[in-house]
């Protein structure tokens, strides 16, 4: 199994009803569900930790994550109310505004987590609750423990209206960069963290693989002994909204295909094995952006 770890919330996107009116729909996303459904879909094993709840809200993730086949037998269930994220749409170009506060999953902390069984072959974690406590600290506690035993990879997935404490923020990401197997960032990402987009910087922290997404550009993965680079697939966008989640879980999945998800493996990787999880994740992308919301392809779809 591929166990992600992190946030779970309802985007609310924008709308406009039969008579007019401008509107938000509900719909069940999060970066890290967003990677947890793609993985699932894209036919990998796929877990995932979280904090659920009990309201209306969270029956919609429940409901969800079961009929895209996500095992959620490690999730953390409460009463607290589910995280609102109303999103904001410009040329196809997402930002949120977020109603976090006590929630269910942000309220989670390390005492609440459980111990992984050795089924769990890789774990991956990030979003944007790592900008916020206490889950943040249980999210890099999680990951540090986790990183010693099987294979992690981490997306912080920035979101720079979250961040608050920028010093704490950017500290935590460099803790959890340096101990993580797999790095991905946007290109974006990268230069709002560190002022610009140096991949042997983060593979010097102790990072086996760096991913680097540059939007239509493509992506390019990085490792000690060089590079490999995918070109994006030519779409139509509808927006962009779960792009990077489902790249993340095409790169996942391939590696899981390949029989490549252990620390040894991961350390190694060929260029050929490179190119090949790029590909499933680029493919994978640009089916998501190709449609609106966070709709990642099943594998019949590619």
């Amino acid at each position: 199994m591929i166990l992600c770890c992190g946030e779970a919330l309802i985007d609310m996107l924008p709308r406009q009803s039969a008579a007019g009116e401008s509107c938000f729909a509900p719909y069940a996303g999060g970066a890290v569900m967003n990677t947890a459904i793609a993985l699932a879909r894209l036919g990998a094993s796929s877990g995932f930790l979280t904090g659920l709840s009990s309201d209306l809200m969270g029956e919609v993730l429940t409901t969800t994550l079961q009929s895209s086949n996500v095992n959620l037998d490690f999730c953390v269930r409460s009463d607290r109310p589910t995280t609102l994220a109303f999103v904001k749409l410009t040329n196809g170009h997402a930002s949120y505004a977020f109603y976090d506060e006590n929630t269910a999953g942000r309220m989670m902390v390390l005492a609440d987590m459980p111990v992984l069984p050795d089924s769990v072959k890789a774990y991956f974690t990030g979003g944007i609750w790592l900008a916020v406590e206490p889950c943040g600290t249980a999210l890099e506690q999680m990951l540090l423990r986790e990183a010693k035993l099987r294979v992690t990879m981490v997306d912080p997935n920035v979101r720079p209206g979250f961040v608050k404490d920028r010093a704490a923020y950017t500290s935590r990401i460099d803790r959890m960069l340096a101990a993580a197997d797999i790095v991905k960032l946007s290109d974006e990402d990268a230069v709002w963290l560190y002022g610009s987009c140096d991949p042997a910087m983060i593979l010097n922290k102790g990072a086996k693989v760096v991913l680097i997404t540059e939007g239509a550009k493509g992506a390019t993965a990085y490792t000690a002994r060089g590079s490999v680079h995918v070109d994006a697939a030519k779409v139509t966008v509808a927006d962009t909204v779960g792009a990077g989640d489902t790249f993340n879980a095409g790169v996942l999945a391939a590696l899981d295909r390949a029989g490549l998800l252990s620390k040894s493996a991961i350390a190694t990787l060929s260029d050929a094995a490179l190119t090949e999880a790029l590909t499933l994740g680029s493919r994978a992308a640009a089916v998501t952006v190709s449609r609106p919301g966070a709709n990642p392809p099943w594998a019949h779809e590619l």
